[in-house]
């Protein structure tokens, strides 16, 4: 196994389109995990593009295939592990197949997914993106060997000038900052994302307008803790507010913010400016000041009640959506009943609920074995939250049929001659409607709900 420095961001290597020839510069990429690892896709995709490779749709198709991972919890990594075995059955038609493994995975993992056997042959970081198109033709054309692994963090990589390209989707994904400074003792990213890093905003306006003309009527902002976003004197509250007037944009949505963050100024954007839709992800993790300590969550129970009570004041019609951990080392009957509580007080329109998932190199790991919480527990627990959770979204949606909303058409659903979008508040919404529709809106009446998704007809 080599390791490969790159070079620094602002430099390009020019690497002849000739050095493909030895393989066709046909590229597969699979994605796994958040929101940011979708835009990685689109970055990795746009840096292969510009060195000649073609990107194609299936893997059988493909001379190299990438697999751009999540590290966040054990599953998605076995997930993962189970999708490399399962491409290793297209070498046999290619056997000079390239496949390689990127995003935080590989940098957590490194070297030890290109262990004898596993059939993995380079991997890269999500710092590594930039040099990627020329490793990869190099090892096509034999002038460097498999078993590269692209793994250094650069405290300034944020991929100025590197192209995208994006998906076929209605909302265009802008990155405006990558890594995080928060050291939560469960969370992976700090250790394979780095510290957090922001764009300058001019570049933030400059790819928003550019998704504008490609014909986007949504983006959505991204980071770690979007909210933290600071470059000069532009925090969040002013650069959401200069995207939102924006001329073309139709929507804004960012993610994902922490609780910490929350500004009244954030919250007077979302209010007065009419593209920002008024959906809000705070992440609460826990309902236990004990375990939001443990978590080195920085708030408490009641000041993120007071949040959600001044978000809410602030913002009408705001829907509230929030991460929960059940089974955090440690957690009593106590502390989950606390958890409990929150959620049916705050009664928050989705939840995105998991069990404690122990990540090598955390702190939480380091924790006293005796406070690990047997699995019949945690998996009792996370059924109790996760049956709250639909009790009390069925009754917030139940309460919303017979509303017309404003729904942004993002592709066809399930259902021939059905559309699917979303409300201005993140609300899944079927009707009929045409292909031609798509990134359009058009007012809908909310007829039926699943408990989760609306049905709908549109509005006369």
């Amino acid at each position: 196994m080599k390791l490969v420095s790159l070079s620094r961001p602002g430099t390009r290597e020019t690497f002849p389109r000739e050095r493909l020839n030895p393989i066709s510069g046909r590229v597969y990429i699979e994605t796994y995990g958040c929101q940011m690892n979708i835009n990685d896709t689109e970055l990795i995709a746009g840096a292969m593009a510009e060195q000649g490779f073609l990107r194609v749709n299936r893997p059988e198709q493909a001379d190299v295939v990438l697999v751009n991972t999540c590290a966040i919890r054990e599953h998605a990594e076995t997930r993962v592990r189970g999708r490399i075995g399962e491409l290793q059955r297209h070498r046999s038609g290619n056997p000079d197949l390239v496949v390689g493994v990127t995003g935080c995975m590989a940098q957590r993992l490194g070297p030890e997914l290109m262990e004898r056997g596993r059939g993995v042959d380079l991997v890269a970081g999500p710092d590594s993106y930039r040099g990627l198109p020329a490793v990869v033709a190099a090892m096509g054309d034999g002038s460097l060997a498999r078993g590269q692994a692209l793994l250094d963090l650069d405290d300034s990589e944020n991929y100025e000038g590197v192209p995208q390209v994006r998906g076929n989707g209605s909302t265009a994904w802008v990155t405006v900052q990558r890594g995080c400074n928060h050291r939560c003792t469960f969370c992976i990213v700090p250790y394979v994302r780095g510290s957090e890093k922001n764009r300058e905003p001019r570049a933030v306006l400059e790819e928003c307008e550019a998704a504008v003309e490609a014909g986007y009527t949504e983006v959505t902002l991204l980071g770690q803790t979007v909210n933290s976003y600071q470059s000069a004197d532009w925090d969040f509250a002013r650069l959401l507010r200069t995207v939102s007037e924006l001329e073309g944009i139709r929507r804004v949505r960012f993610t994902s913010p922490h609780p910490n963050d929350v500004s009244r100024e954030l919250l007077e954007v979302m209010a007065e400016a009419p593209t920002v839709c008024r959906q809000l992800h705070l992440p609460v993790q826990s309902g236990s000041n004990r375990v939001l300590k443990r978590m080195v969550r920085r708030y408490t129970r009641e000041s993120f009640l007071d949040k959600v009570d001044r978000a809410r004041t602030i913002v009408p019609d705001l829907a509230l959506s929030t991460d929960v951990i059940v089974a955090f080392p440690g957690e009593s009957e106590s502390d989950f009943g606390l958890t409990l509580d929150l959620m049916r007080r705050v009664r928050f329109d989705d939840a995105f609920t998991y069990r404690f998932s122990p990540r090598d190199g955390t702190p939480a790991t380091r924790l006293p074995p005796d406070d690990t919480i047997p699995d019949e527990v945690a998996a009792s627990r996370l059924e109790q939250l996760i049956a709250l959770h639909r009790r009390i979204q069925r009754e917030i949606n139940e309460a919303e049929v017979g509303v017309e909303r404003e729904v942004l058409i993002e592709r066809p659903a399930r259902s021939p001659g059905d559309m699917l979008g979303r409300t201005e508040q993140g609300k899944v919404v079927a009707f009929p409607g045409e292909r031609e529709w798509r990134g359009q809106c058009r007012r809908v009446r909310l007829i039926s709900t699943t408990g989760a998704t609306f049905r709908g007809e549109l509005a006369t």
